[in-house]
C-alpha cells in the first residue's frame, strides 16, 4: 500500500519544483520532505526525482507514478468529502464523450446537480475509448460513450449517424489521388471508420491534422486543411456535409452506449434514466 502523505509531499515536491516550497506546501520542513521522498522511493523501489541543486524534476518512473498519485490523492479527498455529509447522496463519476458535453448535455447535468444538493457530481469529458476503459477498471460510476454497434448489453444504445465533412468556404478537391484526414489520434472509433471507408473504396488517404480536441478538428476542417467524419450534432455551420453523390457516404457502424458500474447507486442509476431520455430526444430529433 502507498502512503498518502508520502505521496502528497511528492505531488507537492514536483508541482513546487524543490524540496522547500515543497515544505512550505505540506507544511513540513525540508528534510522531513526529503525523507520522506527516501521513504516513498524505498518502498516502490524506483528513483523518482533528479536531484540538480535546488532544482528538482521527476524521473521516467517519476512522471509514471505523479498520475497514479494525483488520482489517489483526489479519490481519498473525495471519500473524505462523501463521509463528512452522512445524509448526501454520496458522488457520481460520470463519463461523457466531449461533442455530448459541448452541447445541451451540460444544461441536464447543471439541472440534475441542483435537483440533488446532497450529491457530488464529477463529470469528464474524454475520447470514448478512455471512457470505456475507466468505467470497466471502476474509475467511472456511469458513461455515455461512442462504440462499433454491438451486443445489447448496455442500459441503453442509440445508432449514430456520422458524415463526411469539408470546408464550406475551401473544400478539399475531392478528386486528389491522396485524401488528407483529419481525425482524433490512434484508437478513435471515427479516425479507424474513415480509413476503413476509404481502403474498402481502393482511395489512398494521409493523416493531415490530428487532435485530441473536437473543437480543433472542427477549425481544421473549417479551415480546408482535409476531410473528417463527424457526428450530426458536432457539425457546424462552415462545414459542408459530403453525400453519398459525391462518393462519400454516411458511416452507420458506430452506437452511442450508456453503461453503468455493476454496483451503480440509486442516484446514478436516477441520472442514467435522465440521459436516456436526453438521447432519446436527439435521435428523436434527427429522425
Amino acid at each position: 500500500m502507498l502512503d498518502l502523505d508520502l505521496l502528497r509531499s511528492f505531488v507537492s515536491v514536483v508541482e513546487a519544483g524543490g524540496f522547500t516550497r515543497a515544505g512550505e506546501r505540506v507544511h513540513r520542513t525540508q528534510s522531513t520532505v526529503s525523507q520522506q521522498i527516501k521513504r516513498l522511493e524505498e518502498d516502490v523501489g524506483q528513483v523518482l526525482l533528479h536531484r540538480d541543486g535546488k532544482n528538482v524534476r521527476p524521473t521516467e518512473a517519476g512522471e509514471r507514478l505523479l498520475s497514479y498519485a494525483r488520482r489517489l490523492l483526489s479519490l481519498a479527498e473525495e471519500a473524505r468529502d462523501v463521509l463528512r455529509q452522512p445524509d448526501g447522496e454520496g458522488a457520481i463519476r460520470l463519463g461523457i464523450p466531449e461533442d455530448f458535453a459541448a452541447y445541451r448535455l451540460t444544461k441536464l447535468l447543471g439541472a440534475f446537480s441542483r435537483s440533488h444538493p446532497g450529491l457530488r457530481l464529477d463529470v469528464r469529458a474524454d475520447q470514448s475509448k478512455h471512457l470505456a476503459r475507466d468505467l470497466e477498471r471502476g474509475e467511472l460510476d456511469l458513461a455515455l460513450y461512442k462504440r462499433e454497434a454491438a451486443a445489447k448489453d448496455a442500459i441503453a444504445v442509440w445508432p449514430e449517424r456520422v458524415h463526411w465533412v469539408t470546408s464550406k468556404s475551401h473544400p478539399v478537391d475531392i478528386s486528389v489521388s491522396s485524401v488528407p484526414l483529419i481525425g482524433f489520434p490512434l484508437g478513435c472509433i471515427y479516425r479507424a471508420g474513415a480509413i476503413h471507408a476509404l481502403e474498402s473504396a481502393g482511395r489512398a488517404w494521409h493523416t493531415a491534422y490530428t487532435s485530441s480536441s473536437l473543437s480543433g478538428i472542427q477549425a481544421a476542417v473549417a479551415a480546408g486543411m482535409g476531410l473528417s467524419i463527424l457526428s450530426e450534432m458536432s457539425i457546424q455551420s462552415d462545414h459542408h456535409v459530403l453525400t453519398a453523390k459525391e462518393g462519400f457516404e454516411p458511416i452507420n457502424r458506430t452506437e452511442v452506449a450508456l453503461m453503468a458500474s455493476p454496483d451503480a447507486s440509486p442516484a446514478t442509476l436516477r441520472l442514467a434514466d435522465r440521459l436516456a431520455e436526453f438521447c432519446d430526444a436527439v435521435q428523436a430529433k434527427a429522425a
